[in-house]
């Protein structure tokens, strides 16, 4: 199975793209969509929207595992963010593909084994669980991949369940 991850930003939104078994992940792409703070939010979620197209277009994934809002101190980020997942669950509606959302703590939970964990932590694990010479250059990205290997654990533990 080819699962999109996507960790959501205002200027920086993540993607990794990984093939796993449920047990056994591989990295196939990762890499961040960048847009610049002082750009009109519309432009904005635009360039975000081509970019995930393109990404779509070009890895062909058979579903998608979005991170969930975090709730922080300053409305304003959370609000921008929340456009942006707009236009990220509207694209992989459009796309077709099935959609698992999951909260920071599930997706550091099930990569780190800590829902409160570093960034950095998320970075190490995501490069030893995929045996990966170095770590992902990017959070961003780092932590999107981290979100397609939590919903390839939640896929698999739901075939052992016999749900879908």
């Amino acid at each position: 199975m080819r699962i999109l991850g996507i960790d959501c930003g205002g200027e920086s939104t993540g993607y990794g793209v990984i093939d796993s078994d449920g047990r056994q992940h591989q990295l196939v792409a990762s890499g961040v969509i960048r847009t610049k703070a002082r750009t009109e939010l519309s432009t904005r979620l635009v360039e975000i929207g081509h970019g995930l197209q393109g990404v779509i277009e070009q890895h062909r994934p058979d579903c998608a595992a979005v991170e969930e809002v975090f709730c922080s101190a300053n409305a304003r980020s959370a609000l921008v963010l929340s456009h942006v997942r707009g236009v990220v669950l509207f694209l992989l509606a459009q796309a077709g593909l099935p959609v698992g959302e999951y909260s920071p703590l599930e997706v550091k939970t099930s990569v780190v084994g800590y829902g409160r964990a570093e960034k950095r932590q998320v970075q190490f694990m995501v490069q030893s669980i995929l045996g990966l010479p170095q770590t992902i250059g990017s959070e961003d990205a780092a932590d999107a991949v981290a979100v397609a290997i939590c919903h390839a654990h939640h896929a698999a533990n739901r075939k052992l369940v016999g749900a879908c």
